[in-house]
């Protein structure tokens, strides 16, 4: 009987232990502020020069994201390419523990571009930010996949594309900036979208008889470009296109619907500088 009683008593005390709370006594911290951050961007020095190669540090007790204008990063520390010379501009934001988070700019200056970057960044967004606005004749249309580089079937001048999309006619721009990587759309009535672009050079696309098509593949995120919709599918917004032209003074840019056959229906968008 007292066995009993003690194992009994042993069993209760072995529960009471496993029912008692556990307290948390882990600290995730104060939350730092703007000025406590220790990060920086240096350019790498080449024959004595501030060169578009910059290392990205972050030895604060935050998270990071890199917002280095061509693109983003998360890394604690990383290298990336700037693409134009003078001021660049690094938006750095912090995630602290508690959720909260904190921004920071921190400029750097490129004297030389030693590491070579696409030409096409330079194209679209001249030395920093550039105006577009549809060609003068043949700016928008259709015609066959992987096959026209232009509009070739049905053909619209700017004065047309009113009909098409309200306010992205004649008189209506877009702007590209390597700031942000950033577009924005002014339309004809006064009002702007903005929104962000990237482009991929990789992904090429060449027609059966192997001839090169499409140079790269555009995005946007955010906003479309000018007309930017497929009237094959109840004008639904698009925002990937084939690049299959690019250079500093036209811009040729396509898209098909998914399972799109070689010679079956594209629409093309022709754009060239703002005067």
């Amino acid at each position: 009987m007292n066995k009993i009683i003690i194992y009994l008593s042993v069993f209760f005390i072995i529960l009471l232990s496993a029912c008692e709370p556990i307290e948390n006594r882990l600290s995730i911290g104060d939350p730092i502020k703007a000025e406590q951050l220790n990060i920086s961007a240096t350019p790498v020095m080449v024959n004595g020069k501030r060169s578009n190669k910059i290392i990205m540090e972050n030895h604060s007790p935050v998270m990071s994201n890199w917002n280095y204008g061509v693109g983003v990063s998360q890394k604690m520390t990383d290298t990336v390419l700037l693409v134009i010379t003078g001021d660049n501009d690094i938006l750095f934001t912090g995630l602290n523990p508690d959720g909260t988070t904190i921004n920071k700019t921190l400029t750097v200056n490129v004297e030389e571009l030693s590491f070579s970057v696409p030409a096409e960044w330079g194209y679209l967004c001249g030395e920093g930010e550039k105006e577009w606005v549809w060609a003068e004749s043949k700016c928008w249309g259709n015609g066959g996949y992987l096959a026209s580089t232009e509009p070739s079937w049905w053909v619209l001048n700017p004065d047309g594309m009113e009909e098409q999309a309200k306010g992205e006619g004649a008189n209506a721009s877009m702007i590209f900036s390597i700031s942000g990587a950033s577009l924005t759309k002014n339309k004809s009535d006064g009002t702007s979208l903005t929104g962000t672009f990237s482009f991929d050079l990789t992904k090429t696309k060449t027609t059966s008889g192997g001839i090169l098509w499409a140079k790269g593949q555009f995005k946007t995120t955010g906003v479309t470009i000018l007309c930017g919709v497929s009237p094959d599918e109840d004008k639904i917004a698009v925002n990937t296109f084939d690049i299959l032209e690019l250079t500093s003074d036209r811009l040729v840019l396509a898209y098909a619907p998914a399972g799109t056959g070689e010679w079956g229906t594209a629409y093309f968008w022709v754009f060239i500088p703002k005067k």
